[in-house]
């Protein structure tokens, strides 16, 4: 319904322009658009584009569309499309989703009368990425239950800032933290929401989730507000990541993560910036020496009141250090020598410059960027960085890319502005030209679909960024025929 919505306001702001700046030799010396005429027939001789996916502009050329777009129905592969505008030999409309077969209809039905017509060429359909959800809702008076669980059809989220991570020994396992409230678990197999572990003790805000490299235990950055509080909080997976013992402990933590490689944590303060390192090996957790305090700080980013996270590259050659609340991206290369990371450098964006803007380096502006994802692109195969940095830029509404390069684009969301002069929303479809988000700030990548998982903050949902997908036919009947 909501997509319906929006699509209908850039109905009004379409037509007006095909209209006024239009002309057309069917029209009238008083300008007039001749009616649909139910003694004449309809043809449908021509359209463009002749290829295109959903989300696609098409313009239909006939005769005797008339003139009410309420009264003509297109079809595209046998699913409805949606209809702009009709100017008597010109229908505009849009390409619907999953119209595989390309096969193009114009029915005309004005009361008792009637046409169709049928195109001679097929459109050719082009699968996609496109935006779904997978499941959640938000009611007109936001009173759904809060972190209901069950399964898809009655799930329901929290609403906070979420963090996403699979789970590396299973790939229908997608956890799902909640700040200010706990973590959970998408089982996509078997399409149920549940619960893992509630706030307890041991932490009282989890910002991010992470594992081990052996992939046996879970890592928690806890947010809390004391020196003495849990920083960083591990769990087992014999224990089913419930048997939760402190494994650092400093000032609110904003997250915290493994090398790829060397296996040392990393993790974060919100106090003065501080980046820090701990050699998870030696922990005492695993029988080592080390301690709850015996971290080490490498660098500080800033001053004071510096919000971040740490993404490290699949490699382990550099991090991506996330500023959540100055509104931009820095650098910091690892030493494989010294296993430490070095002091960082801007990447994207600017400090305290909120904004919107593709461009690369100082001149792109971010709004609040939260969790990325690397994600491997095959159009860099044999270069040195073989890897994209997609990130949920939670203040613009949006999925974003950022190259090795530095430069930021836009990747899903803020839907063409024809649609509604605001960039969010909750609307499905074509990622740039329909999609919508409101507040995005989980993000996970799966690489064997390629597919990506959003927590749409503010829509109360988990939505999805993946392919089109074939729609099974259906089975004939039992005792009929094909």
């Amino acid at each position: 319904m909501e997509r319906k919505r929006r699509l209908g306001r850039w109905i009004l702001t379409a037509v007006a322009l095909c209209f006024a700046g239009c002309g057309n030799g069917d029209e009238d010396q008083a300008g007039a658009i001749p009616p649909f005429d139910p003694s004449q027939p309809v043809v449908v001789s021509d359209f463009t584009p002749k290829e295109g996916g959903v989300g696609q502009r098409l313009i239909l050329y006939g005769q005797n569309f008339g003139n009410d777009p309420e009264i003509v129905h297109v079809f595209i592969g046998g699913k409805e499309a949606k209809v702009i505008g009709v100017k008597s030999d010109i229908i505009y409309c849009v390409v619907p989703e999953k119209a595989y077969a390309g096969n193009i209809e114009v029915r005309i039905v004005d009361g008792r009368n009637s046409a169709v017509a049928v195109g001679s060429d097929v459109f050719a359909y082009q699968r996609k990425m496109v935006v779904s959800t997978l499941f959640g809702y938000r009611n007109e008076r936001d009173d759904q239950p809060d972190g209901n669980y069950a399964d898809f059809s009655q799930a329901t989220l929290f609403k906070r800032d979420s963090w996403l991570k699979f789970d590396p020994m299973n790939p229908d396992h997608l956890y799902m933290s909640f700040d200010q409230a706990e973590l959970s678990l998408i089982d996509l197999r078997e399409q149920r929401f549940s619960r893992v572990l509630a706030r307890g003790s041991n932490f009282d805000r989890i910002r991010s989730v992470d594992f081990t490299i052996d992939g046996q235990h879970m890592i928690i950055g806890n947010d809390q507000g004391g020196t003495s509080d849990p920083s960083t909080v591990i769990m087992s997976r014999q224990g089913g990541f419930t048997d939760h013992q402190v494994l650092t402990r400093y000032r609110q933590c904003n997250g915290a993560s493994v090398h790829p490689v060397n296996g040392e944590l990393y993790f974060n303060s919100y106090e003065k910036g501080q980046f820090y390192r701990f050699d998870l090996a030696n922990a005492q957790y695993f029988g080592g020496a080390l301690g709850v305090n015996d971290y080490e700080e490498l660098f500080k980013i800033q001053d004071v009141d510096w919000e971040f996270n740490i993404r490290i590259h699949p490699t382990g050659n550099y991090a991506y250090i996330v500023v959540v609340n100055r509104h931009y991206i820095m650098r910091t290369d690892y030493n494989w020598n010294t296993k430490k990371f070095t002091p960082a450098y801007l990447v994207c964006g600017e400090s305290r410059a909120s904004g919107y803007n593709d461009a690369v380096g100082s001149s792109a502006r971010l709004s609040t960027p939260y969790q990325g994802v690397f994600v491997k692109n095959p159009q860099y195969a044999g270069s040195g960085d073989e890897y994209d940095f997609y990130f949920a830029d939670r203040g613009n509404h949006c999925i974003r890319i950022l190259t090795p390069d530095g430069l930021v684009s836009t990747f899903a969301g803020r839907g063409s502005s024809s649609l509604n002069s605001n960039p969010y929303g909750y609307v499905e479809g074509d990622l740039r030209l329909e999609a919508r988000f409101n507040q995005p700030t989980g993000l996970a990548y799966d690489e064997a679909t390629n597919t990506f998982y959003v927590g749409d903050k503010e829509n109360r949902r988990v939505r999805k960024i993946a392919m089109e997908e074939i729609e099974d036919e259906e089975e004939p009947e039992e005792g009929t025929e094909e």
